[in-house]
């Protein structure tokens, strides 16, 4: 039988900590050194506590489910190290860029992905670098949205380090899950498996220097957020939402996800996407049909900038499918993004 980190991560997920809820891989017992050699397995357990007396139990109760999942034949070898002797790391940012960016938004389906797109294309539209990265692991549209979805990363050689070298389109550098798996299958990864495809997407791609790195985050509020605001310095965040009031709920649970002293990310300001509907051949006619303004007076109570209010414009979901943001083709999606642009 193959042996593999995913296996032996999956195995340890029934191992509970005394009196922990979270298993010992949720709850960060299991150190990321994790070595396989044949039937051969080693890695570290952090104990939450110095010296603790349970922590024997755990490690005969984690060799025993590895087995279960690998064989019997399998050889564990687990190391205990205590988590007060773990040195702190020194936070600092691995991508070289003035400003980071994270785009979010609470619920699916507002055009957060839409969004990101044509503000970076603006971006580098007014000749700044702008780097993209499609952190929505379980949804990653960014590929399409430029149309490089076969685009599959080679490796540039940068100093000593084999680095994966974004994709670049319409002035914008691009990385995204999707360039690695297969778009007819669902992503089915655990929290850790996700978070870790984050990290190597940041650290070990050649972003070079930047003016802009902006961060497409997954809807909703998640352990992939926890992850990515550990890994990048914010310099803020921009939350997409459409003017109903379903929406409009769970951008206060985004706001206060970043607000959260643990993560502490400044609210650069809201974007109310799908504002209202303009036929082409009414110019001057608007139609609310999703709310009137919702974001907008949600702003002016909570105290956050409004950004801009997008209009629906049918040629937009035309240019996503076709791979060309419709910021390269409207004036006045182009004006849009610029209040943006002049705001953040």
């Amino acid at each position: 039988m193959n042996i593999y980190p995913n296996l032996i991560l999956e195995a340890l997920t029934e191992i509970h900590y005394p009196a922990e809820k979270q298993n010992i891989v949720e709850s960060g017992m299991v150190e990321d050194d994790i070595r396989i050699d044949g039937n051969k397995v080693s890695f570290s357990l952090i104990s939450p506590k110095q010296n603790s007396p349970f922590m024997k139990s755990v490690v005969k109760a984690s060799i025993a489910a590895i087995k279960r999942h690998a064989g019997d034949d399998c050889e564990v070898t687990i190391l205990v190290k205590n988590r007060e002797t773990q040195p702190k790391p020194v936070k600092s940012s691995p991508i070289e860029a003035a400003k980071i960016v994270a785009i979010s938004s609470g619920k699916g389906g507002v055009g957060k992905s839409t969004v990101s797109s044509n503000l970076a294309v603006a971006l580098a539209k007014q000749g700044y670098s702008v780097g993209l990265l499609d952190a929505d692991i379980f949804g990653p549209s960014i590929p399409k949205m430029f149309g490089v979805e076969d685009y599959r990363p080679e490796l540039a050689i940068v100093g000593d380090r084999n680095l994966m070298q974004p994709a670049e389109k319409f002035g914008v550098k691009l990385l995204s899950i999707g360039f690695f798996v297969d778009p007819n299958n669902a992503v089915v990864w655990r929290g850790m498996m996700a978070g870790n495809a984050i990290k190597q997407l940041v650290e070990e791609a050649n972003w070079g220097k930047l003016d802009y790195f902006l961060v497409d985050l997954p809807p909703g509020t998640s352990d992939i957020h926890l992850t990515i605001v550990d890994v990048l310095k914010f310099t803020g965040a921009i939350i997409v939402s459409t003017p109903q009031s379903v929406a409009i709920a769970d951008v206060i649970k985004g706001i206060e996800m970043f607000e959260n002293p643990k993560i502490n990310v400044p609210i650069l300001g809201l974007v109310e996407n799908m504002a209202y509907f303009t036929p082409e051949e009414l110019p001057d006619n608007k139609y609310y049909i999703f709310g009137r303004e919702g974001v907008k007076r949600f702003a002016e109570e909570r105290g956050v900038p409004l950004l801009a209010q997008i209009p629906v414009i049918q040629s937009i979901c035309e240019s996503s499918d076709d791979g060309t943001p419709e910021v390269l083709k409207n004036p006045l999606l182009e004006e849009k993004y610029l209040e943006i642009i002049e705001k953040i």
